[in-house]
């Protein structure tokens, strides 16, 4: 049984980690959260769960509105050949979500840490970030170096990679 929002919320009290959460109606796709996000300081995003020809996944945490090019993002995330979307069953079993809820809080579900986070170094020049909280019915807003620190907590070392707007700009989520 995955990990839900209460137990989410309990890391991040145990992490120390300040957060706000914004109850709402579902959102589905960020089309769909405009309004939402309209109430909300800060960056908001999109999360693709993408997986490469050698079932490594990736979770992709960009701005809501970032152009991501599907078929070249392999090369500036190191995954082997071109990437498609995980199935459902996937987001369910690692990050305890379904679509429309991806989000990088479900990493608490990835025990194993078998998923490859990317952040989109655009989103993270926000000083505020806002995800679902394993919910879409609810947007939780937490501090970027807060992210990084729920991220590392949780066995997974983000990468922070420029995946929008054509340019490549690999460094480490440590700088």
């Amino acid at each position: 049984m995955p990990l839900g929002r209460a137990d989410f919320f309990a890391v991040l009290d145990r992490l120390g980690i300040a957060s706000t959460t914004t109850e709402h109606r579902a959102v589905f796709t960020v089309a769909e959260s405009h309004d939402v996000k309209a109430q909300l300081p800060g960056g908001h995003s999109k999360n693709l769960l993408l997986k490469d020809k050698k079932d490594r996944l990736f979770l992709i945490v960009a701005e809501g509105d970032a152009a991501i090019d599907l078929k070249s993002i392999h090369e500036k995330i190191g995954a082997s050949g071109r990437v498609t979307f995980a199935k459902p069953e996937v987001m369910l079993e690692l990050l305890g979500v379904t679509p429309g809820s991806v989000t990088p809080f479900g990493l608490i579900n990835d025990a194993e840490a078998r998923v490859t986070v990317v952040l989109d170094e655009v989103m993270m020049r926000h000083d505020i970030l806002n995800f679902h909280p394993l919910e879409n019915t609810a947007t939780t807003s937490i501090a970027a170096g807060d992210l990084l620190a729920f991220l590392r907590a949780t066995g997974h070392e983000p990468r922070i990679v420029q995946v929008s707007n054509g340019k490549v700009a690999i460094r480490p989520a440590s700088e």
